[in-house]
């Protein structure tokens, strides 16, 4: 099997864990980035977006495979969503597909597109994903939806990981909601087993750490207690208070011109009540793969 891959969203958190793993394991990879990079023996940086036909063209020549991580997670309004997460993915897939290549493609999107009525991010992902469902005839695809990727680089749940060294842990719904979390590494792995495994899986396959009906703020709280061996509180926030703040963020975000993470769509992600995963599929689908990585004895690391 010819050992070439594009790689979107390389400059990411989990993109730039992935192709240095690939790269280790004898990949060559193309990836895609919108500021211009030195090549090595094992990375061709394509300079470029998801917009940008050209450098798709050029990141998608010769390749047997293509691993799609880039995505927008901030911003003002339901179309700047719609333009990274739905317009580019079917740029991808256009240019993907217009050589008659058939690469194998594998989204990585979200569990929240299991909820799309939820946010204008879970709509977008929803929506990308029944895009490459539209292709299924064009080529190979398989869609993973992590639940919420921690790990070194990570820089959204690690004020929330701090927290709980300094003894608070801040709750945004009820404290017994229940929610999945993976490592970085976890996920790659399994990515580089889908990457390793010639059989076609063309499926959607949720995945967190494996721990049984995931996790709640209270057992966080008390998985934290026992890292740091000191008391952690959970703190909660009143309801108001945080959709309020949401809006105030939104309405900021577009006086001053920024992507804003906090949106009143991402409380009611952050609110709601399942965000835990079923690894069963998947671990039938890439025999091989499972999470290695627990929680207690990472959180330490990435502090």
């Amino acid at each position: 099997m010819q050992k070439l891959v594009a790689v979107t969203g390389a400059t990411g958190f989990i993109g730039h864990r992935l192709i240095n793993k690939l790269a280790s394991d004898g990949w060559t990879i193309k990836a895609l980035t919108r500021k211009k990079k030195e090549n090595t023996n094992a990375i061709q940086w394509i300079n470029g977006d998801l917009g940008n036909l050209s450098a798709l063209a050029d990141l998608t020549q010769d390749i047997s495979a293509i691993v799609h991580c880039a995505g927008a997670v901030r911003g003002r309004s339901f179309d700047e969503f719609v333009h990274t997460n739905v317009d580019g993915t079917e740029n991808l897939l256009h240019i993907a597909t217009e050589r008659n290549q058939r690469p194998r493609f594998l989204f990585i999107s979200s569990l929240a597109a299991r909820q799309p009525d939820l946010s204008w991010y879970a709509q977008s992902k929803h929506l990308a994903e029944q895009q490459i469902i539209n292709h299924s005839t064009d080529l190979p695809w398989t869609i993973f939806r992590p639940t919420a990727v921690y790990g070194p680089g990570d820089e959204e749940l690690k004020p929330l990981f701090k927290a709980t060294r300094k003894g608070l842990l801040p709750v945004v719904g009820k404290p017994n909601n229940r929610f999945g979390l993976i490592h970085v590494d976890d996920l790659v792995a399994a990515i580089q087993i889908w990457l390793n495994t010639e059989a076609p899986c063309n499926d959607i396959f949720e995945l967190d750490d494996g721990m049984p009906n995931g996790y709640s703020f209270e057992s966080l709280a008390s998985l934290a207690q026992e890292v740091w061996k000191k008391p952690v509180r959970c703190i909660k926030i009143p309801h108001s208070f945080i959709k309020n703040v949401a809006i105030l963020n939104l309405w900021l975000a577009r006086i001053f011109n920024y992507s804003p993470m906090l949106t009143p769509g991402k409380v009611k992600e952050l609110q709601h009540s399942d965000w835990v995963c079923d690894n069963t599929p998947l671990m039938h689908a890439l025999p091989g793969w499972k999470p290695r990585v627990h929680l207690h004895e990472s959180l330490p690391l990435i502090i």
